[in-house]
Order: structure tokens, then sequence, then C-alpha cells
């Protein structure tokens, strides 16, 4: 009892941690949103990285290590600079520190700090924060899911012709790709479904869903830092996070599909095909 109890506290240590600079994060994107910000290309014209996205990331891992020293960390800036990063056993880190940086460049409103905690590779702590909107998603494992301190739920959907479909096209700009991913919305289209949307945030896409703003998203061709936090948020919210092709989610794999519900999950499974990318 006393050693779950200690897990407790040391669980709610880090989620108030992950909050606090989370916040601060966000104080550094509210700045900058409607400036003019210094653009750089990364793997094509429509991956884009700003010096906002880069002074995040060290904000948060310079923070993060200054309490806890023994942790890892995977950010998506510094691997984007050539850092290396595997996914251990040990206490990680797993940040996103502007999810959704062709909106914030546009000044389009949904972007996210994104922080997630994977312990023996499993994820248990989720914090995702919209500073524009000013939404704070937050979750430890086995202890619900939050926005802004309230309990929130999927929508229990089932039925994919009655569901709302979010869903991206994403930064790459290869042929095959893009087909089939149109291909993919075509399908879903076919099967009758409400809506197809796209946020331009993997991070808050997964959290629409988790609230019950979206019954189902999937995306191919994302990156761990994307969904570390969302998955702990929509587990706990009632929901299923799996692999497109309908095994159980692969963090390094690069592809993703959250749902209301395993009915729905596996109905969106059957309708779409995988688009392959090369694993985190």
């Amino acid at each position: 009892m006393e050693e779950l109890q200690g897990e407790k506290e040391l669980y709610e240590e880090y989620l108030c941690a992950a909050v606090e600079i989370a916040k601060k994060a966000g104080e550094e994107i509210r700045a900058t949103f409607q400036g003019k910000k210094s653009i750089e290309l990364k793997s094509s014209p429509a991956d884009l990285v700003t010096e906002t996205d880069q002074k995040v990331e060290q904000l948060i891992i310079s923070f993060l290590r200054s309490k806890f020293p023994d942790h890892c960390f995977i950010g998506e800036e510094t691997t984007a600079a050539g850092a290396h990063f595997e996914l251990t056993d040990s206490p990680t880190w797993i940040i996103d520190p502007v999810d959704g940086t062709t909106n914030f460049v546009h000044s389009f409103q949904f972007v996210a700090v994104s922080i997630g905690l994977s312990i023996a590779k499993e994820n248990i702590i989720g914090v995702i924060y919209n500073p524009v909107l000013d939404e704070l998603f937050t979750a430890i494992k086995g202890r619900g899911a939050f926005c802004n301190g309230k309990p929130i739920s999927c929508s229990r959907q089932q039925d994919i012709s009655q569901c709302l479909a979010l869903v991206e096209i994403g930064s790459s700009r290869v042929s095959a790709h893009l087909q089939t991913k149109l291909q993919n919305i075509n399908s879903l289209i076919q099967q009758g479904v409400h809506g197809i949307r796209s946020l331009g945030s993997a991070a808050l896409n997964i959290c629409q869903v988790a609230r019950g703003g979206g019954d189902v998203y999937i995306e191919h061709g994302i990156h761990c830092w994307d969904m570390a936090a969302g998955v702990v948020i929509i587990r706990e919210a009632g929901g299923v996070i799996i692999d497109p092709r309908g095994g159980p989610l692969d963090l390094m794999s690069r592809c993703v599909l959250a749902a209301s519900s395993s009915q729905l999950a596996a109905s969106v499974s059957a309708c779409t095909t995988h688009v392959d990318y090369p694993r985190d």
C-alpha cells in the first residue's frame, strides 16, 4: 500500500512539473503567435521549424532535466538537428514543443505544447496545452482525463456512418503517399461519415476525440512526439488508440488511429490503406 501511495505521489509530481513548464512554454508561443516568424524548412516545403520551436524545446528540456536529472528526453527539434534517440525502459519525456508549426507560422489557433512521459516503455503522463485557446489537457494513467481541470470523455460512437472523422495529409509531398491518403479520405466519405476535419495538430486531433468533439482520427507519417502525450489522454477518456492496420499501437511506427470505440476503430482500419514510413 505504501509503495502504491509513493508511486501515486511521484506521478503527481511528474504531472505538476509538466503542467508548469507547458504553461511557461505557452507564454513563449503566445508572445510570438501574431508576429513575424523566422522560418526554416526541414524535410519538405510543408515541414517547417521556427526559432520558437527550438527555444521552447530547450526551455522544456532544461526545466525537466533540472527536476529529474536521471530521466531521458526525446524532443522533435533536437532529433531534427541530428541527435540520436532510443526509447528504453528509463523514464523518458517525449516532447513536441510546438505541435502544429505550420498553424503557428500562419497564426492559425490550433497549436499545442505536447509533453508525454514513458516509463518502462509505457505511456504514463500526458500534458497537451493549447496556449492560444488556453486549453490544458491532462491525464495520468488510471486516473481519468481532463481539460482545464474538468473530466472529459469520448463520444462512444460506434457507427462509422454517424461519425466526424479527423484526417491529416501531413508534410510529406511524396506522390504515392499523397495518393493513398486522398484515397483514404475518399473511402471514409464513401462509408458515409458526417464530415472530414483537419486541425493541423496531431496532439489536438487526439484531444478532440478524447473530449467528444470528433469521433475518430487517423494519420500516417507522424512521429512519437506527436502522439506520446495523447496516448494517455485518449485512453483515460475512454477511447482507443491503435495501429491503423488494426494491431496494438507502436509509438515508433509513425502512424496512429484514435477512436471513440473499438468498433469504430475497426471500421476505419478496414476501409483505409496503410502508408509506410521509416520508423522513428
